[in-house]
């Protein structure tokens, strides 16, 4: 039979129902609250959920949206309460709750509501990606949502002043509404059409770093720009550069005023350090449950060792080494000599730059740790690698050839 998470602080509910649902044959797991509930969700893979609204620590509306929000909502979830309304119900439908069941629960309701949930198919497809919605724990990231949500109500274009550290893309994501297109127009090189922002409708437009965008690019932004409306598309754009200093780039002044109309400035990784390991094990979870990297996580050193990086190529750089990380290790556990291997690589190959061989050759080898490192870390996408090395697209392949390192142009983008 099925395997049933029943989510409640009151230990009689929790027993009457473990008692009749036992007896039905099912496999059933107890939570008395949120932080009992998110173990036990991780740890079993359960085939339903029953969840309390009202608990001491987190709320199941809040349980709710932080599964949906991070990918986990891929079982079915039976909303419970004895103090609901209907807009409580509406809400946590939305969210994506299958069904609301009020307290006292009728045996009938109950079994009827449990074989509705069972014979639903599982959550098709690739989880939604992360937004900031996933972090509840963290103060600035709760108050970053906030923002976020409280602009998105109100403009279509959202800029974000960031420096190094950055968390530009996932606060864009946090823009973005569930299952809505995504479109990446640092990514677009040609000039851009109609049809394109057609099949984005309703989505998200982003550019992580305005400064890198060419002359095309900037036409293609403004072109997206004045028809935001009719294609019911948002912008979010990120630049550590002011206004007067894109104008001095040769920026369209009219179009970098209407960029700056709506500007944030979100924290950086750096300025939400102690959040960083709750960030990292999200990161993780969220791979693991999109299917990208086998189940695995994070042991605290190896935790504590990426609280201590400066991940100065921020969100996305975490992302990435995160994922190597699970991909380059065969333990179900992410220990602290795979964290050190992957980020600290010239403290263990050292020995392969001779300061006792001429300059050229020592050159050479600290080259090929260099970029075999930043390989590993972005996972050979020569976008990002082109951008941390400073180096244009063409002189970076020519570089990597000449030290004999392989990669492939389809990892060129994203």
């Amino acid at each position: 039979m099925a395997k049933i998470l029943i989510v409640d602080d009151e230990v009689g509910i929790r027993e009457l129902l473990f008692e009749i649902l036992r007896d039905e044959g099912h496999d059933v797991i107890l939570a008395e609250n949120a932080a009992a509930a998110r173990g036990a969700r991780n740890e079993a893979r359960p085939d339903l959920v029953l969840l309390d609204i009202w608990m001491p620590d987190t709320d199941g509306i809040t349980l709710l949206k932080e599964w949906s929000a991070n990918g986990q909502l891929t079982m079915p979830v039976v909303m419970m309460s004895g103090h609901g309304t209907i807009d409580t119900a509406v809400e946590a439908t939305r969210i994506g709750a299958i069904d609301y069941l009020e307290k006292p629960i009728g045996l009938q309701k109950l079994l009827a509501a449990v074989k509705r949930g069972l014979q639903r198919p599982s959550a098709p497809g690739t989880p939604s990606p992360l937004t900031l919605a996933a972090f509840t724990r963290s103060v600035p990231l709760r108050e970053l949502q906030r923002l976020v949500q409280q602009v998105a109500s109100n403009s279509r274009v959202l800029l974000l002043r960031v420096g190094s550290g950055s968390l530009a893309e996932l606060a864009a994501h946090s823009f973005q509404a569930k299952g809505a297109p995504w479109l990446d127009l640092s990514a677009v090189s040609p000039p851009l059409d109609v049809n394109q922002l057609q099949a984005c409708h309703g989505g998200v437009l982003f550019v992580s770093e305005l400064s890198r965008l060419s002359r095309t690019q900037q036409k293609n932004l403004a072109f997206a720009l004045e028809r935001l409306d009719r294609y019911d598309l948002r912008l979010v754009v990120a630049t550590d550069h002011a206004m007067d200093a894109l104008a001095r780039e040769g920026w369209d002044e009219s179009l970098v005023a209407r960029l700056f109309e709506v500007s944030l400035a979100p924290p950086s990784i750096a300025d939400i350090r102690d959040d960083l390991p709750e960030l990292a094990a999200q990161l993780l979870l969220h791979l693991v449950e999109a299917g990208e990297v086998p189940r695995r996580q994070f042991s605290t050193a190896a935790l504590n060792t990426l609280r201590a990086q400066a991940w100065n190529g921020g969100y996305t750089e975490l992302r990435a080494a995160v994922k190597s990380l699970a991909l380059g290790t065969l333990e179900e556990e992410i220990c602290l000599a795979d964290v050190r291997r992957l980020l600290m690589p010239t403290t263990e190959g050292s020995a392969g730059v001779s300061l006792d061989q001429p300059l050229r050759e020592a050159r050479e080898a600290f080259e090929r740790l260099y970029f075999e490192h930043h390989l590993r870390l972005e996972g050979s996408n020569m976008t990002r690698l082109a951008e941390k090395s400073g180096l244009e697209r063409t002189h970076l392949y020519r570089k990597l050839k000449q030290l004999g390192l392989q990669t492939s142009r389809k990892n060129e983008e994203h």
